[in-house]
């Protein structure tokens, strides 16, 4: 096996990847738009290359996997932006096309379960990009593609405890408001098993065993940390940019079975409780 990874959109849940496949003698190509962030990823192991600026045509070529994690923006996807007759072309010689997507294509549901087979009814501007974003994936021929539909990410440096030490986090209460979650390092896991075990076409969910009111996760933040949780306030009375308050416009619960059946990924950390104990033992 070809063990070379083009990794587009080199961030957050790319670089956990990165980490694991690094000590299995993987070589992996990560590209980033800013000049100042090449030191950091090449500091990591991966070659860093600016994008978009860089003719990914060469790569593509002779790099058989692909992971995608840059989101659509207002032009749409970026990637198919540039590169959509490129990855047509090249599909029949690639192995393995990752794309990570959001569990905000399924909108909201009122608190109720969803899995891959409910239908799309986005409720927010972002999920309905990334639904428009993945129809437009699965439209290229012969294109051995795996769509991973992230819950809400979280892992060291990405979580409620600066917040909570800061005394800035908040307890906003909605009624029947419960999100799913998904350790950074649960992705890691999941897309190297897959990377190891290619199943084109499928479409995974990626997410813990424990949705949960938001507040919940904040309160046990807090006493992890030995300090009181902060006060509740009523969403009515929260002050709140646009963007955190249409993160209340979704509630659903998110199983996880079929990427679990597939692949046999279980998760390191099912529950929030498990996964922010791990994150505060990291910090020391």
């Amino acid at each position: 096996m070809n063990k070379t990874l083009l990794s587009i959109g080199h961030g957050y849940s790319a670089q956990a990847v990165a980490r694991r496949l690094l000590p299995q003698g993987w070589r992996i190509i990560g590209t980033t738009r800013s000049a100042d962030k090449t030191h950091e990823i090449a500091a990591s192991g991966v070659e860093p290359l600016i994008w978009p600026g860089t003719d990914l045509e060469p790569l593509l070529d002779q790099i058989p996997n692909v992971l995608v994690s840059a989101g659509p923006g207002a032009e749409g996807d970026p990637v198919l932006n540039a590169c959509e007759t490129t990855m047509t072309r090249m599909a029949p010689g690639l192995r393995w096309v990752g794309y990570l997507s959001t569990t905000g294509v399924y909108g909201n549901h009122d608190g109720g379960w969803v899995d891959e087979n409910t239908a799309l009814t986005p409720a927010t501007r972002r999920g309905a990009a990334r639904m428009q974003a993945e129809s437009r994936w699965r439209a290229i021929p012969e294109l051995p593609l795996h769509i991973f539909r992230l819950a809400g990410i979280y892992g060291p440096g990405r979580g409620p405890f600066t917040k909570v030490k800061e005394g800035t986090a908040r307890r906003i209460i909605k009624k029947d408001q419960v999100f799913s979650r998904i350790h950074v390092d649960d992705i890691a896991q999941a897309l190297t098993l897959s990377l190891h075990h290619p199943t084109p076409g499928g479409i995974y969910n990626l997410c813990d065993d424990d949705p949960a009111p938001p507040q919940d996760v904040i309160a046990y933040a807090a006493a992890l940390l030995g300090v009181p949780a902060p006060p509740e306030i009523n969403i009515e009375d929260a002050d709140m940019s646009p963007m955190a308050r249409s993160f209340y416009a979704e509630s659903k619960k998110v199983r996880n079975d079929r990427i679990k059946k597939a692949l046999g990924w279980m998760p390191l950390y099912p529950s929030y409780r498990s996964g922010l104990a791990a994150i505060l033992e990291g910090y020391g």
